[in-house]
């Protein structure tokens, strides 16, 4: 299993195209902070807002932005010298730290137990995670739902040797769970909110009691270095964007909606499970990332034990 992180690298190698073009846009741009964000949260807010924009410009800076399909190939961009800053869950990092990456955590938002669960649809005749033993279980490999069901499993008394995952991004397991091909699929939102409203789906377990599905923000080793003045100033406007968006979360559904191809009730359902607050590294969290660690590489899925605290940047470090 230890093969896994090989697998990993393989998968985000397959996104050298978008790393390529991230690459050509900030050609000879001396002063450039290139940003790499996913379809779903705060980073899509900052984009469209334009406000970091117009902080950067003040003073020599301009931004190029790179949409990314899932954290493993943003973190390989960064891995790569292609992005400056980006955000993923809990699990990518430790896959990119442990290949090698020359990441830096630099803040987190709190836990959102319940923007993750382990699905079964609406008629299934599973009642509990136990029921999962022997079954086929959908999820993205390495990712944050991947640790769920491990926690979820082993709170359960069953081990992850005894299901079968079937490792799937979220499209191609939301089409196997709907024709009956998995029995239950591990998922966040917004995927996880769609399915809810499109399915009827039920929930096995959420993350409550269970894991604390941080997202966390990083920024390239060499990028911190030379420019933690701009990674400051966009925690500082990302700080800003969240504030609007935990007090106005309609317009914020609004406003996302249309870029992610979800109604605007189910974008509030998931918005309204998301934390809030951007924050600086806290030994708690660090500790609590170390877990998730430990967890896969007793597994085999990580080929060398690692240390969170080598790439996280406390407050005022």
């Amino acid at each position: 299993m230890r093969r896994i992180i090989q697998r990993w690298i393989t998968s985000a190698v397959l996104s050298v195209s978008i790393v390529a073009a991230a690459v050509s846009a900030s050609y000879g741009q001396e002063k450039t902070v290139r940003i790499g964000f996913q379809k779903y949260g705060k980073l899509v807010l900052l984009k469209s807002k334009g406000t970091l924009e117009e902080k950067l410009k003040a003073i020599g800076y301009k931004v190029v932005w790179t949409e990314f399909p899932s954290g493993p190939p943003l973190l390989e961009a960064l891995n790569v010298g292609a992005i400056d800053f980006g955000n993923t869950g809990e699990a990518p990092p430790i896959f990119a730290q442990a290949a090698g990456a020359p990441i830096q955590y630099v803040a987190y938002e709190p836990p959102a137990p319940k923007g993750e669960a382990i699905l079964v649809p609406k008629d299934s005749l599973l009642k509990s995670v136990a029921d999962l033993k022997g079954k086929k279980v959908a999820l993205n490999k390495g990712s944050n739902v991947h640790y769920l069901l491990v926690k979820a499993l082993e709170k359960a008394g069953v081990k992850y040797s005894e299901i079968e995952p079937v490792f799937l991004a979220p499209a191609d397991a939301r089409a196997a769970f709907e024709r009956g091909a998995v029995d239950a699929w591990v998922i966040w939102d917004p995927f996880q909110a769609a399915a809810e409203a499109a399915t009827g789906a039920r929930t096995l377990a959420d993350g409550t009691g269970i894991v604390s599905n941080y997202q966390f923000y990083f920024s390239s080793k060499k990028f911190l270095e030379s420019d933690a003045k701009i990674v400051d100033l966009v925690l500082a406007q990302l700080s800003e964007v969240d504030d609007w968006a935990k007090g106005d979360i309609h317009a914020v559904a609004e406003q996302l909606a249309p870029s992610i191809g979800l109604s605007v009730p189910v974008v509030e359902v998931a918005l309204k499970r998301q934390s809030y607050g951007i924050k600086p590294l806290t030994d708690s969290v660090i500790a609590d990332q170390q877990q998730v660690a430990d967890t896969f590489f007793a597994l085999g899925l990580l080929p060398k034990a690692i240390k969170i605290s080598d790439v996280a940047r406390r407050s005022g470090s």
